[in-house]
């Protein structure tokens, strides 16, 4: 299995994409959220826009216009890196850890 680099713009964020798996679980494996909610190539919340590299579709036609994939828009929920990426997704970050809860306090102080 290959992995190829991907390069989220204009954050910066960087996450390598196993050839098998979606650019968008790569992403959230790595630690990046991006906008998602049906992840499979219908609703078109995570459209970002490839600027390099080559991308395949685990479905035949996802939810992209022909005008659209011509222009270079892509759907990270079922697109898989074919190469190294450099896409543009404007509400791509880190996907921040959740605190701890408190744990309560047992038994008696001295």
């Amino acid at each position: 299995m290959s992995t190829f680099p991907v390069l989220v713009q204009p954050a910066g964020l960087r996450f390598d994409a196993p050839t098998d798996t979606s650019v968008l679980l790569a992403a959230q494996a790595a630690g990046i959220k991006l906008p998602s909610s049906c992840r499979n190539g219908t609703c078109r919340a995570c459209m970002c826009l490839l600027l390099e590299g080559e991308i395949s579709y685990r479905i035949e036609w996802p939810g992209l216009s022909r005008d659209e994939k011509e222009e270079g828009w892509i759907l990270p929920c079922v697109a898989r890196a074919e190469s190294a990426l450099e896409i543009q997704a404007p509400l791509a970050a880190p996907i921040e850890a959740a605190a701890a809860p408190p744990r309560p306090l047992t038994g008696a102080r001295r």
